[in-house]
């Protein structure tokens, strides 16, 4: 891939169903992905496990959205006990990066306290979100990163949330498998949706600032525009 690929050139990658990948963290080079089988998880049939949603309505974290999105992607690119390498590399970090203070990519985070515990990130273009990557460092805090995910789009209108790949992991939320091709036809409807990540729920104010919260009865501020996690469980059960 050429060393001039800019976000310009991402978005249009998004718009035509391919993603950009490397073979290693360390590896300079990327090159583009298309899958024959595209995994997605439905918005209007995202399932909560009865166990997790009581986990989100209990909050054992502090959910801010658009907050840390380059902590965030730099902790999916460390190495684990479990997974020993990763794709995510120093170009990737970069572009997507430029891609967020362009507001086409955004995170949602996860804290205990002033630690960052969990989250994940993606790209929104039209009514279309492409999840990239998600970590965990805290029991569920990669869920309900999900969880605050999934209600968010609900809420801003999109109509389709790719997960790129099959994942066993996110078979307990509704994950489906498509062809290439009817990931490309929805893909083209979902594009045509006047969707807002934002929308609803607020969004972070030039000064760092951040809108209060939606199903909070006392109107606290939670996050960059967060749902409570009863609201973010209420918002998915009104459609799912």
């Amino acid at each position: 891939m050429s060393s001039r690929f800019g976000t310009r050139d991402l978005l249009a990658c998004y718009q035509r169903g391919v993603f950009p990948m490397a073979d290693a963290r360390d590896d300079p080079n990327l090159f583009l992905v298309d899958p024959d089988m595209r995994g997605i998880l439905p918005l209007d049939a995202f399932h909560i496990p009865r166990r997790l949603k009581r986990t989100v309505i209990r909050e054992p974290y502090r959910v801010t959205t658009d907050t840390a999105f380059t902590r965030v992607m730099e902790s999916c690119a460390e190495e684990t006990r479990d997974r020993e390498s990763t794709w995510i590399n120093s170009a990737i970090l970069n572009l997507y990066s430029a891609l967020h203070r362009e507001g086409h990519a955004h995170s949602v985070e996860c804290w205990d306290g002033d630690q960052l515990v969990g989250g994940l990130y993606g790209v929104a273009i039209g009514g279309a979100f492409f999840g990239e990557s998600m970590f965990s460092r805290a029991t569920d805090a990669s869920k309900i990163a999900l969880v605050h995910l999934a209600a968010r789009l609900i809420e801003g209108g999109f109509t389709l949330l790719d997960a790129q790949f099959h994942n066993p992991h996110l078979e307990q939320f509704g994950l489906i498998e498509i062809t290439r091709a009817q990931f490309k036809e929805r893909l083209r409807a979902a594009l045509t949706v006047e969707a807002s990540f934002y929308s609803g729920v607020g969004s972070v104010s030039s000064d760092g600032g951040t809108s209060s919260s939606i199903g909070s009865s006392s109107g606290a501020v939670t996050g960059a525009g967060s749902f409570t996690g009863s609201g973010a469980v209420q918002r998915i059960t009104q459609i799912s």
